[in-house]
Protein backbone atom coordinates (compact mmCIF):
# COMPACT_ATOMS: atom_id res chain seq x y z
CA UNK A 1 0.00 0.00 0.00
CA UNK A 2 1.01 3.44 -0.64
CA UNK A 3 2.04 6.13 1.52
CA UNK A 4 1.30 9.71 2.07
CA UNK A 5 2.17 12.42 4.85
CA UNK A 6 1.37 15.42 5.10
CA UNK A 7 2.65 18.83 6.69
CA UNK A 8 0.24 21.51 7.50
CA UNK A 9 1.06 25.37 7.76
CA UNK A 10 -1.12 28.54 8.65
CA UNK A 11 -4.33 28.93 9.08
CA UNK A 12 -7.53 26.95 9.82
CA UNK A 13 -8.33 26.49 5.97
CA UNK A 14 -5.33 25.06 5.34
CA UNK A 15 -5.93 22.35 8.17
CA UNK A 16 -9.56 22.10 7.10
CA UNK A 17 -8.06 21.49 3.21
CA UNK A 18 -5.15 19.15 4.10
CA UNK A 19 -7.76 16.98 5.69
CA UNK A 20 -10.00 16.87 2.54
CA UNK A 21 -6.81 15.92 0.25
CA UNK A 22 -6.10 13.35 3.37
CA UNK A 23 -9.58 11.97 2.79
CA UNK A 24 -9.08 12.02 -1.28
CA UNK A 25 -5.95 10.00 -0.83
CA UNK A 26 -8.05 7.22 1.64
CA UNK A 27 -10.29 6.79 -0.68
CA UNK A 28 -7.73 6.02 -3.47
CA UNK A 29 -6.38 3.21 -1.09
CA UNK A 30 -3.79 5.14 -0.06
CA UNK A 31 -2.40 4.71 4.24
CA UNK A 32 -1.70 8.37 5.66
CA UNK A 33 1.41 8.10 8.05
CA UNK A 34 3.12 10.62 10.14
CA UNK A 35 5.14 13.04 8.44
CA UNK A 36 8.04 11.91 9.90
CA UNK A 37 7.80 8.77 9.06
CA UNK A 38 9.21 7.26 5.54
CA UNK A 39 6.60 7.96 3.19
CA UNK A 40 5.97 7.40 -0.79
CA UNK A 41 4.57 10.71 -0.80
CA UNK A 42 4.83 13.73 1.01
CA UNK A 43 2.33 17.10 0.54
CA UNK A 44 3.56 20.24 2.48
CA UNK A 45 0.36 22.87 2.72
CA UNK A 46 2.43 26.29 2.74
CA UNK A 47 1.16 29.55 4.13
CA UNK A 48 2.37 33.08 2.94
CA UNK A 49 1.23 35.76 5.30
CA UNK A 50 4.35 37.08 6.46
CA UNK A 51 8.11 36.15 5.70
CA UNK A 52 8.70 33.32 8.38
CA UNK A 53 6.04 31.46 7.05
CA UNK A 54 7.43 31.47 3.72
CA UNK A 55 11.16 30.16 5.71
CA UNK A 56 9.58 27.81 7.75
CA UNK A 57 7.90 26.47 4.39
CA UNK A 58 11.63 26.04 3.12
CA UNK A 59 12.87 24.55 6.12
CA UNK A 60 10.44 21.72 6.25
CA UNK A 61 11.22 20.94 2.50
CA UNK A 62 14.82 20.67 2.97
CA UNK A 63 13.83 18.14 5.51
CA UNK A 64 11.57 15.74 3.08
CA UNK A 65 14.49 14.21 0.89
CA UNK A 66 16.55 13.46 3.95
CA UNK A 67 13.48 10.99 5.17
CA UNK A 68 13.20 9.40 1.98
CA UNK A 69 15.18 10.38 -1.19
CA UNK A 70 12.85 8.80 -3.36
CA UNK A 71 9.32 10.32 -2.07
CA UNK A 72 7.38 12.23 -4.08
CA UNK A 73 7.20 16.19 -2.78
CA UNK A 74 4.12 18.42 -3.67
CA UNK A 75 4.09 21.76 -2.54
CA UNK A 76 0.53 23.38 -2.29
CA UNK A 77 -1.02 26.22 -0.51
CA UNK A 78 -0.54 29.94 -0.70
CA UNK A 79 3.46 30.32 -0.81
CA UNK A 80 3.14 28.08 -4.14
CA UNK A 81 0.47 29.88 -5.63
CA UNK A 82 2.16 33.25 -5.27
CA UNK A 83 5.68 31.58 -5.62
CA UNK A 84 5.33 28.75 -8.26
CA UNK A 85 8.78 29.29 -10.13
CA UNK A 86 10.25 29.77 -7.08
CA UNK A 87 9.41 26.38 -5.68
CA UNK A 88 10.18 24.81 -8.85
CA UNK A 89 13.21 25.94 -8.96
CA UNK A 90 14.06 23.93 -5.74
CA UNK A 91 15.62 20.24 -6.99
CA UNK A 92 14.04 18.40 -4.00
CA UNK A 93 10.55 19.82 -4.78
CA UNK A 94 8.48 17.56 -7.28
CA UNK A 95 4.89 18.96 -8.12
CA UNK A 96 3.60 22.60 -6.86
CA UNK A 97 0.31 22.68 -6.77
CA UNK A 98 -2.43 25.50 -6.61
CA UNK A 99 -4.76 26.23 -4.49
CA UNK A 100 -7.45 25.54 -6.95
CA UNK A 101 -5.90 22.33 -7.96
CA UNK A 102 -5.89 20.97 -4.54
CA UNK A 103 -9.02 18.85 -5.47
CA UNK A 104 -7.41 16.95 -7.98
CA UNK A 105 -4.37 16.35 -5.60
CA UNK A 106 -4.46 12.59 -5.89
CA UNK A 107 -4.58 12.98 -10.10
CA UNK A 108 -1.97 15.15 -10.32
CA UNK A 109 0.02 12.68 -7.94
CA UNK A 110 -0.73 9.52 -10.15
CA UNK A 111 -0.13 11.41 -13.91
CA UNK A 112 3.39 12.45 -12.14
CA UNK A 113 3.88 8.77 -10.81
CA UNK A 114 3.17 7.25 -14.16
CA UNK A 115 4.03 10.21 -16.82
CA UNK A 116 6.15 12.74 -15.44
CA UNK A 117 3.39 15.25 -15.58
CA UNK A 118 3.68 18.79 -14.02
CA UNK A 119 1.05 21.04 -14.29
CA UNK A 120 -0.11 24.91 -14.80
CA UNK A 121 -1.42 26.88 -12.18
CA UNK A 122 -4.82 28.62 -12.63
CA UNK A 123 -4.71 32.15 -11.87
CA UNK A 124 -7.00 32.22 -9.17
CA UNK A 125 -7.66 35.82 -9.83
CA UNK A 126 -9.95 34.89 -12.37
CA UNK A 127 -11.67 32.40 -9.82
CA UNK A 128 -15.33 32.85 -10.14
CA UNK A 129 -17.09 29.87 -7.67
CA UNK A 130 -15.92 28.48 -4.39
CA UNK A 131 -13.60 25.00 -5.00
CA UNK A 132 -15.67 22.36 -3.17
CA UNK A 133 -13.86 19.27 -2.12
CA UNK A 134 -17.42 17.78 -1.39
CA UNK A 135 -18.15 16.23 2.08
CA UNK A 136 -14.65 15.71 4.24
CA UNK A 137 -15.22 13.85 7.44
CA UNK A 138 -11.63 13.02 7.57
CA UNK A 139 -10.42 14.58 10.83
CA UNK A 140 -7.79 13.91 13.23
CA UNK A 141 -9.78 15.93 15.99
CA UNK A 142 -12.77 16.08 18.56
CA UNK A 143 -13.98 19.51 16.48
CA UNK A 144 -13.68 19.71 12.42
CA UNK A 145 -12.91 22.68 10.68
CA UNK A 146 -15.58 23.47 7.83
CA UNK A 147 -14.37 25.62 5.19
CA UNK A 148 -17.42 27.46 4.01
CA UNK A 149 -15.82 30.38 2.05
CA UNK A 150 -12.78 31.28 0.01
CA UNK A 151 -10.49 34.48 -0.85
CA UNK A 152 -10.96 38.37 0.15
CA UNK A 153 -11.99 41.75 -1.25
CA UNK A 154 -10.62 43.62 1.12
CA UNK A 155 -6.80 43.91 0.09
CA UNK A 156 -5.32 45.45 3.25
CA UNK A 157 -2.30 47.05 2.34
CA UNK A 158 0.31 44.70 4.19
CA UNK A 159 -1.64 41.50 3.07
CA UNK A 160 -0.68 39.04 0.36
CA UNK A 161 -3.71 36.64 0.67
CA UNK A 162 -5.97 38.20 -1.80
CA UNK A 163 -3.13 37.46 -4.48
CA UNK A 164 -3.04 33.50 -2.97
CA UNK A 165 -6.71 33.11 -3.00
CA UNK A 166 -8.49 35.29 -4.95
CA UNK A 167 -11.86 37.05 -4.84
CA UNK A 168 -14.85 36.01 -2.67
CA UNK A 169 -16.40 33.04 -3.12
CA UNK A 170 -18.99 31.44 -0.78
CA UNK A 171 -20.08 27.43 -0.64
CA UNK A 172 -23.52 26.37 -1.24
CA UNK A 173 -25.82 26.59 2.19
CA UNK A 174 -26.92 22.79 1.24
CA UNK A 175 -23.34 21.67 0.61
CA UNK A 176 -21.80 23.05 3.71
CA UNK A 177 -25.37 21.39 6.03
CA UNK A 178 -24.71 18.18 4.22
CA UNK A 179 -21.32 17.97 5.22
CA UNK A 180 -21.94 19.24 8.79
CA UNK A 181 -24.44 16.62 9.08
CA UNK A 182 -22.30 13.75 7.82
CA UNK A 183 -20.16 14.89 10.25
CA UNK A 184 -22.62 14.62 12.64
CA UNK A 185 -23.36 11.13 11.85
CA UNK A 186 -19.70 10.29 12.49
CA UNK A 187 -19.98 11.58 16.42
CA UNK A 188 -18.22 14.78 15.52
CA UNK A 189 -20.25 17.25 18.22
CA UNK A 190 -18.23 20.08 17.65
CA UNK A 191 -17.59 22.48 14.38
CA UNK A 192 -15.42 25.33 13.57
CA UNK A 193 -16.96 27.85 10.85
CA UNK A 194 -14.11 29.25 8.81
CA UNK A 195 -12.96 31.14 5.55
CA UNK A 196 -10.94 33.53 4.38
CA UNK A 197 -12.80 36.25 5.16
CA UNK A 198 -15.62 34.65 6.80
CA UNK A 199 -17.60 37.76 7.54
CA UNK A 200 -17.93 38.05 3.49
CA UNK A 201 -20.03 34.98 3.37
CA UNK A 202 -22.73 35.30 1.17
CA UNK A 203 -21.40 39.02 -0.51
CA UNK A 204 -21.33 37.00 -3.71
CA UNK A 205 -24.48 34.51 -4.09
CA UNK A 206 -26.59 36.15 -7.28
CA UNK A 207 -29.90 37.16 -5.91
CA UNK A 208 -30.06 36.00 -2.44
CA UNK A 209 -29.44 37.72 0.54
CA UNK A 210 -28.04 34.94 2.48
CA UNK A 211 -25.58 35.83 4.84
CA UNK A 212 -22.70 34.35 7.52
CA UNK A 213 -25.76 34.12 10.52
CA UNK A 214 -28.37 32.78 8.26
CA UNK A 215 -25.93 29.79 7.42
CA UNK A 216 -25.20 29.62 11.24
CA UNK A 217 -29.18 29.81 12.17
CA UNK A 218 -28.95 26.19 9.69
CA UNK A 219 -26.15 24.71 11.42
CA UNK A 220 -27.50 25.27 14.69
CA UNK A 221 -30.63 23.02 13.48
CA UNK A 222 -28.46 19.63 12.93
CA UNK A 223 -29.22 16.98 15.35
CA UNK A 224 -25.56 16.08 16.45
CA UNK A 225 -23.79 19.05 16.75
CA UNK A 226 -23.54 20.52 19.89
CA UNK A 227 -21.09 23.60 19.81
CA UNK A 228 -20.42 26.08 16.60
CA UNK A 229 -17.22 28.24 16.84
CA UNK A 230 -16.28 30.93 14.42
CA UNK A 231 -13.04 31.56 13.04
CA UNK A 232 -11.57 35.09 12.91
CA UNK A 233 -14.29 37.64 12.11
CA UNK A 234 -13.93 40.99 10.80
CA UNK A 235 -15.38 43.83 13.22
CA UNK A 236 -17.91 45.35 10.09
CA UNK A 237 -20.02 42.38 10.33
CA UNK A 238 -20.87 43.00 14.16
CA UNK A 239 -24.35 44.62 13.82
CA UNK A 240 -27.04 45.46 16.06
CA UNK A 241 -28.92 42.34 14.15
CA UNK A 242 -26.18 40.33 13.98
CA UNK A 243 -25.55 40.35 17.87
CA UNK A 244 -29.27 39.84 18.40
CA UNK A 245 -29.71 36.75 15.86
CA UNK A 246 -26.58 35.20 16.95
CA UNK A 247 -27.67 34.94 21.00
CA UNK A 248 -30.19 33.26 19.56
CA UNK A 249 -27.98 30.58 18.00
CA UNK A 250 -27.79 28.40 21.44
CA UNK A 251 -24.90 26.26 20.26
CA UNK A 252 -22.51 29.02 19.44
CA UNK A 253 -19.75 29.34 21.96
CA UNK A 254 -19.36 32.40 23.46
CA UNK A 255 -15.29 32.61 22.60
CA UNK A 256 -14.74 35.30 19.19
CA UNK A 257 -11.94 36.41 17.53
CA UNK A 258 -11.62 40.01 16.49
CA UNK A 259 -9.07 41.43 13.60
CA UNK A 260 -8.36 44.62 14.82
CA UNK A 261 -4.11 44.86 13.83
CA UNK A 262 -4.04 48.41 15.51
CA UNK A 263 -5.81 50.90 18.10
CA UNK A 264 -5.17 54.00 16.30
CA UNK A 265 -7.14 55.58 13.43
CA UNK A 266 -4.09 57.10 11.28
CA UNK A 267 -2.45 53.56 11.40
CA UNK A 268 -5.74 51.68 10.57
CA UNK A 269 -6.47 54.43 7.44
CA UNK A 270 -2.93 53.63 6.08
CA UNK A 271 -3.28 49.78 6.74
CA UNK A 272 -6.20 50.44 4.74
CA UNK A 273 -8.95 48.80 7.19
CA UNK A 274 -12.53 49.95 6.56
CA UNK A 275 -12.78 50.83 10.36
CA UNK A 276 -12.05 53.54 13.35
CA UNK A 277 -11.44 52.65 16.11
CA UNK A 278 -14.88 54.37 17.36
CA UNK A 279 -16.49 51.53 15.40
CA UNK A 280 -14.55 49.16 17.10
CA UNK A 281 -15.63 50.06 20.27
CA UNK A 282 -19.12 49.75 19.13
CA UNK A 283 -18.52 46.20 18.28
CA UNK A 284 -16.97 44.68 21.45
CA UNK A 285 -19.54 46.51 23.72
CA UNK A 286 -22.28 44.83 21.62
CA UNK A 287 -20.89 41.12 22.21
CA UNK A 288 -20.27 42.17 25.76
CA UNK A 289 -23.74 43.31 25.97
CA UNK A 290 -25.14 40.07 24.80
CA UNK A 291 -22.36 37.80 25.73
CA UNK A 292 -21.71 38.03 29.53
CA UNK A 293 -19.18 35.23 29.65
CA UNK A 294 -17.84 36.12 26.14
CA UNK A 295 -14.62 35.78 25.41
CA UNK A 296 -12.53 37.86 22.93
CA UNK A 297 -9.34 38.02 21.50
CA UNK A 298 -7.66 39.72 18.59
CA UNK A 299 -4.53 40.05 16.31
CA UNK A 300 -2.67 42.71 16.43
CA UNK A 301 0.78 44.38 14.16
CA UNK A 302 3.47 46.52 15.74
CA UNK A 303 5.72 48.30 13.33
CA UNK A 304 3.43 49.16 10.34
CA UNK A 305 5.50 51.69 8.08
CA UNK A 306 4.75 55.03 9.66
CA UNK A 307 4.08 54.01 13.01
CA UNK A 308 5.21 56.57 14.95
CA UNK A 309 5.72 56.63 18.71
CA UNK A 310 3.06 58.57 19.19
CA UNK A 311 0.74 56.06 17.25
CA UNK A 312 2.29 53.23 19.30
CA UNK A 313 1.08 55.01 22.63
CA UNK A 314 -2.34 54.97 21.29
CA UNK A 315 -2.62 51.69 20.58
CA UNK A 316 -1.32 50.53 23.50
CA UNK A 317 -3.56 52.82 25.87
CA UNK A 318 -6.71 51.27 23.82
CA UNK A 319 -5.68 47.82 24.17
CA UNK A 320 -5.00 48.24 28.11
CA UNK A 321 -8.26 50.14 28.53
CA UNK A 322 -10.53 47.65 26.11
CA UNK A 323 -9.11 44.73 27.99
CA UNK A 324 -9.21 41.66 25.63
CA UNK A 325 -8.53 38.69 26.83
CA UNK A 326 -5.83 37.62 24.76
CA UNK A 327 -3.86 38.96 21.83
CA UNK A 328 -1.49 37.52 19.40
CA UNK A 329 0.99 40.05 18.20
CA UNK A 330 2.76 40.28 15.09
CA UNK A 331 5.54 42.10 13.81
CA UNK A 332 5.30 44.09 11.04
CA UNK A 333 6.82 41.92 8.04
CA UNK A 334 7.24 43.68 3.79
CA UNK A 335 5.50 41.20 1.99
CA UNK A 336 6.59 41.58 -1.49
CA UNK A 337 3.68 42.76 -4.15
CA UNK A 338 2.00 44.59 -1.35
CA UNK A 339 1.52 48.43 -1.32
CA UNK A 340 3.11 48.71 2.33
CA UNK A 341 6.01 47.06 0.91
CA UNK A 342 6.73 50.12 -0.95
CA UNK A 343 5.26 52.92 1.96
CA UNK A 344 7.87 55.12 3.20
CA UNK A 345 9.34 55.18 6.56
CA UNK A 346 9.63 51.48 7.25
CA UNK A 347 10.14 51.05 11.05
CA UNK A 348 13.15 49.56 12.72
CA UNK A 349 13.23 45.90 13.56
CA UNK A 350 14.47 46.88 16.96
CA UNK A 351 11.84 49.27 17.58
CA UNK A 352 9.47 46.70 15.82
CA UNK A 353 11.18 44.28 18.74
CA UNK A 354 10.47 47.05 21.79
CA UNK A 355 6.90 47.47 20.91
CA UNK A 356 5.82 43.78 20.17
CA UNK A 357 7.22 42.75 23.88
CA UNK A 358 5.75 45.88 25.36
CA UNK A 359 2.40 44.48 24.03
CA UNK A 360 3.33 40.34 24.82
CA UNK A 361 3.45 41.52 28.82
CA UNK A 362 -0.16 43.59 28.91
CA UNK A 363 -1.26 40.18 26.94
CA UNK A 364 -0.36 37.59 29.69
CA UNK A 365 -1.26 40.65 32.37
CA UNK A 366 -4.93 40.33 30.64
CA UNK A 367 -5.05 36.57 30.65
CA UNK A 368 -3.92 35.83 34.32
CA UNK A 369 -6.34 38.67 35.09
CA UNK A 370 -9.23 36.96 33.41
CA UNK A 371 -8.15 33.67 35.01
CA UNK A 372 -8.08 34.53 38.25
CA UNK A 373 -11.49 35.18 38.09
CA UNK A 374 -12.52 31.32 37.73
CA UNK A 375 -10.53 30.63 41.52
CA UNK A 376 -12.82 28.78 43.23
CA UNK A 377 -15.64 28.07 40.28
CA UNK A 378 -15.96 24.48 38.90
CA UNK A 379 -13.10 23.36 37.59
CA UNK A 380 -14.76 22.25 34.21
CA UNK A 381 -15.99 25.51 33.99
CA UNK A 382 -12.31 26.88 33.34
CA UNK A 383 -11.00 24.26 31.25
CA UNK A 384 -13.94 24.91 28.92
CA UNK A 385 -13.36 28.24 28.77
CA UNK A 386 -9.13 27.47 27.93
CA UNK A 387 -10.63 25.15 25.37
CA UNK A 388 -12.31 27.78 23.83
CA UNK A 389 -9.36 30.09 22.84
CA UNK A 390 -7.55 26.82 21.49
CA UNK A 391 -8.91 27.17 18.29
Amino acid sequence: MQTVAFYTLGCKVNQYETNAMAEKFLKSGYEIVDFEEKSDIYVINTCTVTNMADRKSRQIIRRVKQINKESILVVTGCYAQVASKELESIQDVDLVVGNTEKKDIVNIVENYKIKNNKINLTDINQEKEFTDFGTTTYTEKTRAVIKVQDGCNNFCSYCIIPYAKGRVRSRRVENVIEEVTKIAKEGIQEVVITGIHVASYGIDFKNSSVRLIDLLEEINKIEGIKRIRLGSLEPNIITDDFVQRLKKVNKICDQFHLSLQSGCNETLKRMNRKYTIEDFTKVVKRLRDAFPNVMLTTDIIVGFPGETDKEFEITYNYLKEIKFYKMHIFKYSPRKGTIAEKMPNQVNGNIKEERSHELIKLSNKNEENYLNKYIGKEIDVLFEQEENRIL
